[in-house]
C-alpha cells in the first residue's frame, strides 16, 4: 500500500536525516525535538478531534435532515438531465443513477466517510453493466473522475478544522474552495470527455455548465478587479448560503412532518462514529509528520521549491508551506487533513498559509484512495486512464487554489 510506504518513509527519512546532524554536525539535541514533536502531535491530534467531533455531528445531523426531508432526491432531479448525457451508457432508471447522484451530493456536502458507502453502491450497479468485469468502463471512469476531482459546495471537514483551532472566520474559505474544486471538475471532465468522445457541446450540457462558469466566473472577474472585497464577500456569500441550505432542509423535512430534532439527533450520533474513526488516522499522520519536520527534512524540501520559485521570478511564496497538504491529499483525506493541522500549528489559524493550505485541502479529493477501494470494491484490475486523469484534475485544482487564495486573501 502506497501510504504505509510513505507513512513508514517519513520516519525513516527523519531517523537518517537526525543522525547524520548527531554524527557530523554534532547536534546532540536533535533526537530529543524529535521525540518531544511526537508526543506534541498526538496530544494536538486529540484535542484537535475534540473539536472535530462537535463540527462532524453538526452537519452530519443537519444532512440527515435534508435526506429524510427530500432534499437528495431533489438535488437528484435537479442534476439528472446532465448527468443522463455524461453517462450514455447507463440507463435513465437505473439504480446506478440514484447512488451516483446521492454520492455527489455528499460529496458537495463534503461528508467524504458519509458518500463512500454510497459510492461503492453506485460502482457495484455500474459493474453489473460493464461488460469486460477486470477493465474499467468508460461510465466507471466518468465516475470515477468526477468523483476525485471533488466538487465541494459546502466542505464540512475543513471548516471543521478550521473552526476547532479557532480561525476568525472558517467559512471565509467557502468560496475560494468552491471556485477551485469547480476547476479540478472541470479539467477532469473535459479530458474524460475528449477521451470517450462525448459531446460537451450538447444544450443541455451547456446549460448546466455554462450557467455555473458564467455565475463563479462572474465572482471571480469582480473579485480581481476589487481585490480589497474578496475576503468580505466570501464571508457574507459562504455564511448566507450555508444558512439558507439549513433552513432549506428543515423547511423540507417538516413539509414531509418529519420530527426534525429526532432526525438530527440521529444523524448526530452517526457523526460521533464517525469522528471517533477519524482520531487515529490523524494523530498517525500528524506524528509523521511532526518528526518529519522536527529533522528538517520537510523544510529542506519546501527550501529546494522556494529557491526554484525565486529563481524563476515568484515574489509571493505562502503557497510553497501549503505545499504538504497538495503533496498529501491524492494519497488521503486523513493525511491531507494532518498537513493541515501542522501548518495551522506552525503558521497560526489566521494566516496566509493556512488559507491556501485549507483552499487546497477542499479543492480536490483523496485520488489514490478512491480509486483503490472503488475499484478494488468491484474487482477491477486494469482502471485505463483513470489515475492519470484524476491527477490532473487535482493538479487543477491545486493550482487554481494558490491562484484564487491570493484573489481573495492577499489583501485582506
Amino acid at each position: 500500500m502506497l501510504l504505509n510506504r510513505i507513512w513508514i518513509g517519513m520516519f525513516v527519512v527523519a531517523f537518517v536525516v537526525a543522525a547524520s546532524k548527531l554524527i557530523f554536525w554534532q547536534d546532540t539535541m536533535i533526537f530529543k525535538e524529535l521525540v518531544d514533536s511526537l508526543f506534541a502531535a498526538a496530544e494536538t491530534g486529540f484535542t484537535i478531534s475534540i473539536g472535530l467531533t462537535g463540527m462532524i455531528c453538526l452537519w452530519m445531523g443537519i444532512m440527515k435532515v435534508g435526506e429524510e426531508g427530500g432534499a437528495v432526491r431533489v438535488l437528484t432531479r435537479l442534476v439528472s438531465p446532465l448527468f443522463s448525457r455524461l453517462f450514455p451508457e447507463v440507463p435513465k432508471e437505473h439504480p446506478a443513477v440514484g447512488a451516483m447522484m446521492m454520492n455527489f451530493s455528499a460529496n458537495m456536502l463534503g461528508l467524504d466517510n458519509a458518500a463512500t458507502p454510497i459510492g461503492l453502491k453506485a460502482m457495484g450497479e455500474l459493474q453489473k453493466l460493464n461488460p469486460e468485469k477486470e477493465k474499467a468502463s468508460n461510465a466507471q471512469i466518468m465516475f470515477l473522475v468526477l468523483n476525485t476531482s471533488g466538487l465541494t459546495i459546502i466542505p464540512v471537514s475543513v471548516f471543521a478544522i478550521l473552526a476547532a483551532n479557532k480561525m476568525d472566520s472558517p467559512s471565509s474559505v467557502f468560496l475560494p474552495i468552491l471556485m477551485a474544486t469547480f476547476c479540478a471538475s472541470i479539467i477532469g471532465l473535459i479530458i474524460v470527455s475528449i477521451k470517450q468522445r462525448i459531446n460537451l457541446l450538447n444544450g443541455v450540457v451547456l446549460a448546466y455548465l455554462g450557467s455555473i462558469t458564467l455565475l463563479l466566473g462572474g465572482l471571480l472577474y469582480y473579485i480581481m478587479n476589487n481585490p480589497e472585497n474578496g475576503e468580505v464577500i466570501s464571508n457574507i456569500f459562504g455564511n448566507a448560503l450555508i444558512f439558507v441550505i439549513i433552513i432549506g432542509f428543515m423547511l423540507m423535512a417538516i413539509r414531509r412532518k418529519v420530527n426534525v430534532y429526532e432526525s438530527f439527533i440521529l444523524g448526530a450520533k452517526d457523526g460521533f462514529q464517525v469522528a471517533i474513526k477519524i482520531i487515529p488516522y490523524l494523530i498517525a499522520m500528524l506524528a509523521a509528520i511532526a518528526v518529519f519536520r522536527a529533522s528538517g527534512s520537510l523544510d529542506a524540501i519546501l527550501s529546494g521549491i522556494a529557491e526554484l520559485a525565486i529563481y524563476m521570478g515568484v515574489v509571493a511564496n505562502e503557497w510553497i508551506d501549503a505545499l504538504p497538504v497538495a503533496f498529501m491529499k491524492p494519497l488521503s483525506g486523513s493525511g491531507a487533513r494532518g498537513a493541515l493541522q501542522d501548518i495551522i500549528n506552525t503558521f497560526g489559524p489566521n494566516s496566509m498559509q493556512t488559507k491556501i493550505a485549507a483552499t487546497m485541502q477542499g479543492s480536490t479529493e483523496t485520488t489514490f484512495y478512491v480509486l483503490a477501494v472503488y475499484f478494488g470494491s468491484v474487482g477491477i484490475k486494469n482502471t485505463r486512464y483513470a489515475a492519470g486523469v484524476g491527477l490532473l484534475a487535482d493538479l487543477a485544482g491545486v493550482i487554481a487554489a494558490i491562484i484564487i487564495s491570493y484573489l481573495f486573501y492577499s489583501n485582506a
